[in-house]
């Protein structure tokens, strides 16, 4: 009789679409953050990669403010024309322009009493700019065509994923603007960085994701769970919705495996077989040893247990390189990468570590795991 498939059962964390997933330490802190000012009417910068849940986070401070029962508004600024986004932001009068045959209620009224996030802030233009200003610090809108401003009480969260200080200083983005939205920043940090979420946040979109298709929720077996682990995934929590979506695709049974993901081109190579070797790694096993050592850490900001997951040897094995590296150098490697020290970027050659001593590198001996 052939034994079933190993299966990693997934925590049993309560999830909603809406509400961030909080099991690393990063977005604790960022979640205590946002309890924090949702009880205030400041206004809050969201700062993050594409697919970070910027706008997550931002229903979770709406819902978590006295504005809770007031509507929730949301606008994507980089989905309208220039024409359009005006009217679409503060409305218009019957015949203010060319096709204007009825009155329209902006945005920013329509979320009076409650909340307006304006997503991909940072792709307003300059000219709409100035009159976004305006409505910030006067708390009116001046509908197109109107002879009178209209009073709004609107709680307003800001989201980009550019670097507005950089914009402001070409000249792209207005300096004034910009320091009226950046009351409250919070920087959401990339997926690669909280590892501890995977689990949480593989259950929920699972589960989000069969019952749409109106199937059972399957599990997720231990390889599968390394696999996204040790992903780097660019595009962060929207990229591993895909991937689990269409791994439960091809899922027809309890349990997604390996093989459900092969058709996943953005999976670590890992999961597609060991990498060639690039061009400028040294040769010696010492060398590709330690540079894949140091990506690992790199990858998980600093934690030794899933370091050591990604690159397939135990934990006392790793601790003991570590030790020994921290008495040559005189340097804690885990350390370094948990306060971002740690050099080798996407794309270099120590980005590309962990395959190598995947290939090159033996296993460590049962005794190792221990």
């Amino acid at each position: 009789m052939i034994a079933p498939p190993a299966v990693r059962r997934l925590p049993e964390v309560p999830f909603q679409p809406p509400d961030p997933v909080a099991v690393s330490p990063a977005m604790k802190e960022i979640v205590a953050a946002a309890d924090d000012v949702a009880e205030t009417p400041t206004t809050v910068l969201l700062l993050g990669e594409s697919g970070t849940g910027k706008e997550v986070l931002a229903r979770y401070i709406h819902r978590r403010s006295p504005r809770a029962n007031g509507p929730w508004v949301a606008v994507n600024c980089a989905a309208l024309p220039t024409e359009l986004l005006e009217s679409e932001l503060f409305g218009h009068e019957r015949g203010a322009f060319t096709g204007a045959g009825d009155r329209r209620v902006g945005r920013f009224e329509q979320a009076s009493g409650g909340t307006l996030l304006l997503d991909e802030v940072s792709e307003i233009p300059l000219s709409l700019q100035a009159k976004l200003l305006r409505v910030l610090q006067e708390r009116e809108v001046d509908r197109l065509g109107s002879q009178r401003p209209v009073p709004v009480d609107v709680r307003v969260i800001a989201a980009t994923n550019r670097d507005l200080g950089q914009m402001v200083s070409k000249g792209h983005f207005r300096s004034d603007l910009y320091y009226r939205l950046n009351v409250f920043p919070v920087v959401l940090p990339p997926l690669r960085t909280r590892v501890e979420d995977l689990p949480a946040l593989a259950a929920g979109l699972l589960a989000e994701a069969s019952e749409e298709m109106g199937r059972p929720a399957p599990s997720l077996s231990p390889d599968v769970v390394d696999l996204l682990a040790g992903h780097d995934f660019p595009g962060n929590v929207r990229e591993l919705r895909n991937v689990l979506q269409r791994a439960l695709v091809r899922c027809r049974g309890p349990v997604i495996g390996p093989e459900h993901l092969r058709a996943a081109a953005d999976l670590p190579a890992t999961a597609r077989g060991a990498a060639a070797l690039p061009s400028g790694l040294p040769l010696d096993l010492a060398s590709l040893e330690r540079m894949a050592i140091r990506e690992a850490l790199r990858r998980v900001n600093g934690n030794r247990t899933h370091a050591a997951r990604l690159l397939g040897i135990g934990l006392r094995t790793l601790r003991n390189k570590l030790r020994a590296w921290r008495e040559e150098e005189g340097i804690d490697p885990a350390a370094a990468a948990a306060r971002h020290l740690l050099p080798g970027g996407a794309g270099g050659p120590a980005h590309n570590g962990a395959a190598v001593l995947e290939s090159v590198s033996a296993r460590p001996s049962q005794e190792d795991r221990a």
